[in-house]
């Protein structure tokens, strides 16, 4: 039944994720109002423009979504909805707010953090400023590979180390989880470049949750100290050429031999797959199809790394795996490969969780896309601060008709309610890990992911168009955060199946619970 009404679920999914967003931003603004008034205002502005979104949408779809298009026109020229809107979404409310930015000449706002979360952000953003940006438009334009000196910075600093417990040489605490700090961390990293330093700990990201989900402890107390130190750098390798967020019809075979496995098809889109030392693959280890998600198991695939765009590797133990880099518009520097398996050998010490993994592949990669997603919320967030932060300067620069365009009101407003995103995304985001965190919010991450990722895209598109010809010019900044953001809507989960098969699924199965 779902399937057959793909559109409304589809725009139940982000009404669903704009208001869980403007929640987040409201309690985060109650919580830091008494510091910066600033909060408050812009919290209530970005609530007056989701509302009013949201009801577009629903308007839009209300017979296929069984509402009352006459109630929907009552309500919103109702107490105290109409009020609210007119108070806090009005135009001059807006460009208020962009004038805000240009007096006080940042984008910083309390963060609603602890005081070690917002010396962690101060690190990496001095990181991001002299080592990442310097070095960022040139690894984009030529597609060149990621400087030793921007992985080895990140590693001195602790970066792949922010998923995995300190037991385990990691900076999160042993006694919990805390995924706030990797969310800081990838934030501004991003905002140096996304392809050069922001994607950097997605990988060790999802593999840890992983092999912490399931992983045997030979298999935690040998790689999680070695990718926590970035000495073992890690790729992942899920999607196939014909099967993408569809994981339950993965079809890439692993066949047991005499001490191990041997793996044969193809993957794509692997990220890193050059440089990485390790790649966590899935593996059909049931020949039989009927099975599904069941016949799948998790691999810790072993091999050199290689600079550049292609190679082949020849295992010692027996078989061969090669990877050619695929051509992109952005998020050049990490490389997306596609991958060919012929007969290449993997230990029994390389299925995760050992014998008692067969057959779970299919829940550790969900456990450790989870995390992948919030961690592109963070990225997300990255890319449009440093959008946000060229706009703000170019508008305070650039005279059209005698006047710096950052004092025309239509800029003003476009600012103002990029900034909104871009603190709501944010504010989304850490809410959602704490949910994470205590062991839920599995929905909410695809929801967090879903929302932030279209605002990147909306974000560094007014950021781009606020420099006019100048923004199209492959030598501004703002050119390389809007083709970069692009992807985000696709890699970790297209959202269009996070909307349909994650958030749609998940609401019709609460609500049915609720009656």
């Amino acid at each position: 039944m779902l399937d057959a009404h793909q559109k409304v679920s589809y725009e139940l999914a982000f009404c669903i994720a704009e208001l869980d967003a403007s929640a987040a931003l409201l309690n985060y603004a109650d919580k830091v109002s008494t510091d910066d008034i600033v909060c408050e205002q812009l919290s209530l502005a970005f609530c007056a423009d989701s509302l009013r979104t949201v009801w577009q949408r629903l308007f839009t779809h209300s017979t296929e979504a069984g509402l009352s298009n006459s109630r929907l026109l009552q309500l919103m020229g109702s107490e105290p909805l109409a009020g609210f809107l007119a108070e806090h979404g009005d135009v001059a409310g807006f460009a208020a707010l962009g004038a805000t930015l240009f007096e006080r000449d940042s984008l910083r706002l309390p963060s609603g953090l602890d005081e070690e979360k917002d010396m962690i952000q101060e690190s990496f953003a001095r990181f991001a400023e002299q080592v990442v940006m310097p070095l960022a438009e040139s690894i984009h334009r030529f597609d060149t590979d990621i400087p030793d000196e921007i992985i080895e910075g990140a590693a001195a600093m602790g970066c792949f180390g922010t998923c995995i417990p300190e037991r385990y040489g990691g900076l999160m605490p042993d006694d919990r989880h805390d995924s706030i700090g990797m969310l800081v961390v990838t934030e501004e990293l991003s905002r140096g470049s996304l392809g050069a330093a922001g994607s950097l700990i997605t990988r060790p990201e999802i593999a840890a949750r992983a092999l912490l989900a399931g992983g045997t402890e030979e298999q935690k107390a040998l790689w999680l100290p070695r990718m926590a130190a970035g000495e073992k750098l890690a790729a992942i390798a899920i999607t196939e050429p014909d099967y993408g967020s569809n994981v339950a019809g993965l079809s890439l075979k692993a066949s047991r031999v005499n001490g191990g496995w041997a793996l044969n098809g193809a993957k794509t889109w692997c990220t890193f797959a050059g440089r990485a030392d390790v790649m966590i693959v899935i593996a059909r280890t049931d020949p039989d199809h009927s099975k599904g998600h069941r016949g799948l198991s998790m691999f810790l695939v072993e091999k050199p790394p290689f600079p550049g765009h292609e190679f082949s590797h020849e295992s010692p133990s027996g078989g061969r795996i090669s990877g050619k880099a695929i051509p992109t518009i952005g998020y050049r520097g990490m490389h997306s490969f596609d991958l060919a398996f012929e007969d290449y050998f993997v230990p029994d010490t390389g299925l995760v969780g050992g014998e008692a993994g067969l057959g779970h592949g299919f829940y550790l990669s969900m456990a450790g896309l989870s995390g992948g997603r919030i961690q592109t919320s963070a990225r997300a967030c990255g890319v449009m601060k440093a959008a946000l932060e060229r706009a703000v300067s170019y508008a305070g620069e650039r005279k059209v008709f005698n006047a710096p365009i950052g004092d025309y009101q239509l800029t003003q407003v476009k600012l103002a309610r990029m900034w909104a995103a871009l603190i709501a995304s944010r504010q989304f985001s850490y809410a959602v890990a704490r949910l994470l965190d205590d062991g839920g919010g599995k929905m909410e991450a695809s929801l967090v992911k879903l929302f932030s990722c279209r605002a990147a895209e909306w974000v560094t598109r007014e950021a781009l168009q606020i420099h006019g010809g100048m923004g199209y010019a492959e030598e501004s900044d703002v050119s390389r955060y809007f083709v970069d953001a692009r992807v985000l809507s696709i890699f970790e989960g297209a959202e269009e199946t996070l909307a349909l098969k994650v958030i749609a699924r998940e609401l019709i199965a609460k609500a049915g619970e609720n009656n």
